[in-house]
């Protein structure tokens, strides 16, 4: 998790990052442009089934069950998977994964693998485990390339690099690949990616993926993409290598058909993904002869534990939360120091990191204005307003006595009686001769804690308690 916190709407920490990503005025533009085309896009795509809203149910019941029964599907799959010719690792937490995968890259002997584009391996911090032990990633997924080449980090969950421009990504091609891109034009952009990961496709012994969803049934894994690129990766290398987190499960093929639905919808406002792979287990003479599945659990089983805030583990990764936010079109997904930025990131990164006491995941619930947006698009029904609630509290009581804390009993004590109420109103009210323009930027402590960040409207002359007993009293 991040570091260095400042005040961020009316939470006690955020990464200093949000007040960098609000000042960046090119960044906002990106964010802006991007997320308001990809959520119009979406909303015409969900209009046209008129069975939308049932879809969503039977979305939020199947992953409700799988959650609740979650050990004896993991069980099933890992039986499946085992007859099919495939190997299961159980990883308890990052360290475990990425031990696992080092490994197995060792084994096969390579010192290179190809990535498909995986939150997951993302989360536990893959890359740079096997870089440490000699072994380097190359992400293949276009967005992913483009936050690897220019050393960056990812802001979106469906569309890594959205902070960019087609500028900058051009600049990024030009300095990171033999092959120079024509133009900054999309074809050219595309074309010089393809030059320049065509020959690691070609190359790759290994290869990584994560998984959009695991059929418990069959063993199956599904991943959805729209290059083609992942397609490369899980058919031409001798070793396979999946790291997936124990909640993507779906009990059958018939539960699978409404995620096909209602992903592609959701995250790229398509009516199916154009590339949609699926491998079970290992088929002699075709495809990888070898296939490792690592199944993550990484704080999973303890967000399990939480009745209300186990509903973040339905999320089927579509970032349409994302889309809908206002602090996230203001602030990018960098500023949530976390893997999984936006709504999603503010309710499912605490959790994993299970800790209140860590500032940056406690801030987290904080970034968010509770306006609704995020639970009316999600596609599993996730009430994300209500686990930010639920997590706020937990920060709260983690933190025990502070002066935020002894402040809000002031003013519980204020609000408790009309008379104090109007006096403190009164007392209040004096403020405005500290700030002739209207706003006042400036505030001794604790006030400075909120200043900080942002100006405090001054006081009226006239509560309108004391304007109503003048006018109509």
């Amino acid at each position: 998790m991040g570091t260095n916190p400042v005040t961020w709407l009316g939470s006690p920490v955020f990464p200093k990052a949000a007040r960098a990503a609000l000042a960046d005025t090119q960044l906002r533009r990106n964010l802006r442009k991007a997320t308001h085309t990809i959520r119009d896009k979406r909303s015409k795509a969900v209009a046209e089934l008129p069975d939308w809203e049932e879809l969503r149910q039977a979305g939020e019941a199947i992953k409700d069950d799988v959650l609740s029964n979650l050990d004896t599907y993991l069980e099933r799959i890992e039986a499946a998977v085992t007859a099919r010719g495939g190997v299961v690792h159980w990883a308890r937490d990052a360290r475990e994964a990425n031990e696992i995968v080092l490994r197995l890259a060792r084994e096969a002997g390579t010192d290179e693998v190809v990535k498909v584009k995986s939150m997951a391996t993302a989360e536990i911090g893959l890359n740079e485990a096997l870089e440490a032990g000699g072994i380097r990633a190359v992400e293949t997924d276009l967005a992913e390339l483009i936050v690897q080449l220019g050393h960056d980090r990812p802001s979106h969950i469906l569309v890594p690099a959205i902070h960019r421009n087609r500028a900058e990504i051009r600049e990024i091609f030009r300095r990171e690949m033999a092959e120079k891109p024509a133009s900054d034009e999309p074809r050219d952009l595309a074309e010089a990616a393809r030059r320049h990961l065509r020959r690691k496709f070609l190359s790759a012994r290994v290869a990584v993926s994560g998984a959009n969803f695991g059929v418990a049934d069959t063993g199956s894994i599904v991943v959805v993409e729209s290059e083609g690129n992942g397609r490369m990766c899980l058919t031409l290398p001798e070793v396979l290598i999946t790291v997936m987190g124990i909640e993507k499960l779906v009990p059958s093929w018939q539960d699978l058909e409404v995620f096909l639905q209602l992903l592609p919808r959701s995250s790229t406002a398509e009516r199916m993904n154009p590339y949609t792979s699926v491998w079970t287990g290992v088929t002699p003479g075709d495809g990888p002869q070898q296939f490792h599945l690592v199944l993550l659990d990484n704080g999973r089983t303890d967000a399990l534990a939480d009745q209300v805030g186990r509903q973040a583990l339905r999320c089927i990764r579509c970032s349409a939360c994302l889309n809908v936010c206002p602090v996230y079109e203001r602030t990018g997904g960098q500023a949530y120091g976390s893997v999984y930025p936006g709504p999603i990131g503010a309710i499912l990164s605490p959790q994993l990191v299970n800790d209140m006491h860590d500032k940056q995941a406690a801030s987290l619930p904080y970034a968010s204005s509770l306006c609704g947006a995020c639970y009316e698009v999600c596609p599993v029904r996730i009430n994300i307003p209500e686990v930010l609630v639920h997590l706020r509290a937990e920060a709260v009581e983690a933190k025990g006595r502070t002066p935020e804390s002894v402040g809000m009993a002031a003013l519980s004590w204020i609000f408790a009686d009309a008379r104090r109420y109007e006096n403190a109103q009164k007392v209040g009210s004096l403020a405005r001769h500290l700030a002739p323009s209207g706003r006042i930027s400036s505030l001794p402590w604790p006030g400075s804690k909120w200043t900080s960040a942002r100006d405090v409207p001054a006081p009226p002359a006239e509560s309108f308690r004391m304007w109503w007993r003048r006018n109509r009293g």
